[in-house]
């Protein structure tokens, strides 16, 4: 058992003194009230539902607090992306209190269930109907008890504010008041209910308002505490030999010099070597001894000026495509066929904070603070690795600094915890920026094969699309053709790549709509009009047409000179849709491409949160500007030539446009994730604008290196 006390806030900035937990001591770390109890077969830290297929208990999800707070567990990871306030809203609204009330308790396995990775726009349509159901559950349950208590029906009983009130008789009786009863204990042992009713769109009260997130003042004043912050005491500071280049072995190592340094720790084991000490700066200063010793063997690798030859040589094109019609047929009665290749380069997610991790291990139990955006999942990495079952795991992540889809492994926490069991001391690895721009994974550099058959009308009847190497996501074509073959090929990446935001969708909505521009243009039409005549779907319909209305396409588009253009695009994944209307001005002398005024409509249905969701989108297309523009990984025999800011181009703030948000609230349909969909439709409107300032089709990313190289413009 532990020896401390905990307090809430303690829990809530991961900074508990903890391994094993008894049922007390988490009483004590969510505050005092009613007693959280776990039904069998259902642990804190499993998935929503135990391992039977029964649902998770109302305990598990809800705590009621003596001070009239409540505390919410959930398993999601706030990254910056605005969930604690969301989710703290989806209560507040179910429980009928404020949300000053409500407490978040996050992404700590020993405490919350498992809500999934915080990953693919999940924590709209899947986290949020979990709280909310929790949360009515357990309203449900305390009304019954009230009603219980005063013996009357249910019905007669209003909810407001924490307060249960009987109509006729005017009496009272708070949520922290029913915590002292005997009998709520055995109530919250109940499974969440998934047919409780829950208040429609129509009646919110607290969700549809722009909720700040509530920690918001100790980010801005600096007091909160992110992964890197974590100190533990008597804590050490590790650090990792690196590989020289990727695919490297290593050979040999002298660590005697490192040994010899005062309180300095080294360890071996096979290719890895760490050391620690209680400083970063003698860290640093044993492992460039150890460093200065080793030899390593190295193996050949593609650089990435041949990279994009490499996986359209390597492509596996094997796979079953997604056919309608008869595209051969199509293409070959076709008036007219376009066939264009597009080439998509590796980006690095660049998170305000690298990767960082503190492990400690206690009487054969691991506890590590880390920044990764699926605790459950990083614990059974570590149980596996360790060899020690999941229960003896504890992984806590403090609100990070964020995601962007790169930290879904756990790598820092791994090397901490190896280091921490070698030494016998808490240990921290703060990974550098330059070993997140070298070992982390990167977005999927993409080769994409669009052809196209129009007929002797202008209009679209064949559609060739093979996606080489990105994935499947926003592959399929929202466009009414009659013929289409569309195929998900993956490659030999040269690279460790994974997941970004919005996944392979950046690549693929940038190919699509690039190439639906060039149909546009040998049919015609405006490009505006092309679409129009091709799509159905009514949901896309309305925020293209609602993006060209507010952007004032028509004129907007007769204006356009050798120098400045107009571009549009759209596209939809996640069960959300967006369109965006660019205006660019070209620096043909630099080959620079200055992005001046951005329109873009988004629909996600009902909108829960409308500040943070127009954050969510501005904050998609900035970093869509990015990999659109300027950002791309140079390597060459193995070794990342851009490891750090100097060199990888992010945007600044003098790089940002004009915003035009425009957010469509549908209330019809149930409410998806916004965090990735509105980056989809930026890249592709810009490389359109390009042609119509300047003639020229830019068909790969980063673009500035593409309009450079037909300007014949010498690189900057």
């Amino acid at each position: 058992m532990i020896e401390d006390t905990l307090t809430e806030e303690m829990v809530e900035s991961g900074l508990s003194d903890t391994v094993k937990l008894s049922r007390r001591t988490f009483v004590q770390m969510v505050g005092t009230g009613l007693l959280i109890t776990v039904g069998e077969g259902v642990s804190l830290g499993q998935r929503r539902r135990s391992r039977g297929g029964r649902p998770i208990t109302v305990a598990a999800r809800i705590h009621i607090n003596k001070d009239g707070t409540i505390s919410v567990m959930t398993g999601k990871v706030e990254e910056g992306q605005g969930s604690r306030a969301q989710l703290s809203q989806a209560a507040a609204e179910e429980l009928r209190v404020g949300v000053d009330r409500i407490r978040l308790v996050m992404s700590d396995t020993a405490l919350v269930p498992d809500d999934g990775i915080t990953a693919g726009s999940r924590t709209t349509p899947s986290t949020v109907p979990a709280v909310r159901q929790g949360a009515a559950t357990a309203r449900e349950l305390l009304t019954r008890l009230a009603a219980r208590q005063w013996n009357v029906n249910p019905a007669t009983l209003v909810v407001r504010d924490g307060n249960i009130r009987n109509k006729a008789t005017g009496k009272t009786v708070t949520y922290a008041d029913l915590a002292d009863l005997t009998d709520v204990d055995d109530a919250f042992k109940q499974g969440v209910s998934s047919d409780v009713a829950l208040t429609p769109v129509d009646q919110w009260k607290t969700m549809g308002t722009a909720v700040a997130r509530p920690n918001s003042r100790d980010i801005v004043i600096g007091s909160h505490r992110y992964p890197s912050d974590v100190v533990r005491p008597n804590m050490l500071y590790g650090k990792i030999l690196r590989a020289p280049s990727f695919g490297a072995t290593l050979e040999s190592v002298d660590l005697s010099k490192a040994r010899a340094m005062k309180d300095v720790v080294v360890v071996r084991d096979d290719q890895f070597v760490g050391c620690a000490a209680p400083s970063t700066f003698a860290a640093d200063r044993a492992l460039k001894a150890i460093a200065e010793t080793a030899s390593w063997k190295t193996v050949p690798q593609v650089s990435s000026r041949e990279v994009h030859a490499h996986l359209e040589r390597n492509a596996r094109r094997g796979g079953r495509a997604s056919t309608r019609g008869f595209v051969d047929e199509g293409l070959s009665d076709a008036k007219k066929v376009l066939s264009e290749t597009y080439e998509v380069a590796y980006v690095q997610h660049t998170p305000m904070e690298p990767r960082a991790a503190v492990a400690e291990w206690k009487d054969g139990h691991l506890t590590v603070w880390t920044g990764v955006d699926g605790p459950q999942r990083v614990q059974g990495d570590l149980a596996r690795a360790f060899e020690i079952p999941s229960e003896r795991v504890r992984v806590i992540v403090p609100d990070m600094g964020g995601g962007f889809g790169g930290k879904h492994t756990g790598e820092a926490a791994e090397e901490a915890a190896r280091l921490s069991r070698e030494f016998g001391r808490p240990v921290a690895v703060h990974w550098t920026r330059a070993e997140e721009f070298t070992w982390a994974y990167y977005r999927p550099a993409a080769v994409i094969e669009c052809k196209g058959g129009l007929d002797a009308k202008g209009s679209l009847v064949a559609w060739d699309f093979t996606s080489i190497n990105p994935g499947g996501a926003a592959i399929d074509t929202p466009y009414n053709i009659s013929n289409t073959r569309i195929l998900s090929a993956g490659s030999d990446s040269p690279l460790r790549q994974g997941a970004y935001r919005c996944l392979g969708a950046t690549a693929n909505n940038f190919a699509r709509e690039s190439f639906m521009d060039e149909l546009a243009a040998a049919a015609g039409a405006d490009p505006l009009d092309f679409r129009l005549a091709h799509l159905e779907n009514p949901r896309i319909r309305t925020v293209l047409e609602a993006a060209a209305r507010h952007f004032d396409w028509p004129k907007r588009k007769k204006q356009t000179t050798a120098d400045v253009g107009v571009g549009l695009a759209c596209g939809t994944e996640k069960n959300s849709v967006v369109a965006a209307c660019a205006r660019v001005r070209i620096d043909r002398r630099r080959g620079r491409i200055r992005v001046e005024h951005v329109c873009e409509a988004f629909e996600c249905g009902p909108i829960q949160n409308p500040g943070n969701l127009l954050s969510q989108v501005q904050g998609c297309i900035t970093m869509g500007l990015g990999p659109a523009l300027r950002e791309e990984l140079r390597f060459e025999n193995g070794r990342i030539l851009n490891a750090g800011f100097a060199g990888y181009l992010v945007p600044r703030f003098k790089d940002l446009p004009k915003f035009d948000i425009h957010l469509i609230n549908k209330t019809d349909i149930p409410s998806a994730g916004a965090g990735e969909t509105p980056i989809i439709a930026i890249a592709p409107a810009i490389a359109n604008a390009v042609f119509d300032a300047t003639g020229i089709r830019v068909r790969s990313m980063p673009m500035e290196n593409a309009l450079r190289e037909r300007l014949s413009v010498r690189q900057v």
